[in-house]
């Protein structure tokens, strides 16, 4: 069973985030180029002046925010801003789609077109001080998470119907080429957002479908939480015992009055803490 987290209508709602000092969940509405949050129980909402998509956590106050042209610092609390490096500056049909840090304290971050071009956009990974591209030719940029043993990420090109991973080495660079985890070509799932549990396995969000699906390490299908909204678009794992499971939704093309909310469900399996970005 899950329920309304908050019911704020977000055009394009992404990158759900459990800060774990702070114990507050941060997501964004890409389109209307939106932060937002809940403090104690109070509406929380920070505008920026371009597409911001993804973030990870640096100190209780700052976050690593990832935007269509950049990636910088952000004090949620005085809201000053300082430029990491680029992200894409330099390419007018990009943006910064889905994000999130890794066990060694890298953030991988993927970008597309604003109307999905094809094959224009590209996972990359900040790791102190250096951006390095990871994979090109992606055109929806989707599902990056993280083993909790720190030794394989994944990541999905929305449009290939398809979940990917790739061997991580001591440092959490991709070791090798990207294989299949899960195929969902079958079924007609659109793979979204993505995070893995203290277990090892793998929650996807089906862009589409009212629903995050569980995948086993090996990519078998486990079982699915419902949710009142079409298009889930991310989960993140948060709460005091990182047991409630978060989603965002996206109203883009619908008009239903559960669209776009962000939504909850306790689980009885534990998630990871969102591991600290390292500058």
């Amino acid at each position: 069973m899950s329920t309304v987290f908050d019911e704020r209508q977000c055009t394009l709602g992404e990158g759900p985030l459990w800060h774990p000092e702070r114990q507050q969940l941060f997501w964004f509405d890409i389109l209307n180029k939106r932060l937002l949050s809940r403090d104690n129980g109070t509406e929380k909402t920070w505008q920026f002046d371009e597409y911001v998509s993804a973030a990870g956590w640096v100190s209780r106050t700052e976050l690593l925010i990832a935007s269509s042209s950049k990636l910088f610092l952000y004090n949620l609390e005085t809201e000053a801003s300082a430029k990491i490096c680029d992200l894409e500056a330099d390419n007018a049909i990009t943006r910064s789609n889905d994000g999130r840090a890794d066990p060694k304290g890298g953030f991988w971050i993927g970008t597309m077109g604003f109307g999905a071009e094809k094959n224009a956009g590209s996972i990359y990974r900040y790791y102190k001080g250096e951006l390095r591209k990871l994979f090109s030719d992606i055109t929806i940029s989707n599902a990056i998470c993280f083993s909790p043993d720190g030794r394989t990420a994944y990541f999905a090109d929305t449009d290939t119907l398809t979940i990917q991973k790739v061997a991580l080495d001591a440092e959490g660079w991709p070791a090798g080429a990207p294989s299949l985890f899960v195929d969902l070509s079958a079924d007609g799932f659109n793979p979204d957002g993505a995070v893995v549990d203290s277990e090892g396995f793998l929650w996807n969000a089906h862009w589409g479908a009212n629903h995050v699906a569980r995948y086993t390490a090996d990519g078998k299908f486990a079982e699915a939480v419902s949710m009142p909204a079409k298009q889930i678009s991310c989960p993140a794992f948060g709460g005091a015992d990182l047991q409630t499971l978060f989603a965002t939704s996206a109203a883009e093309g619908l008009t239903g009055k559960h669209e776009g909310k962000t939504y909850f469900a306790q689980v009885k399996v534990r998630g990871q803490s969102e591991h600290r970005v390292l500058l």
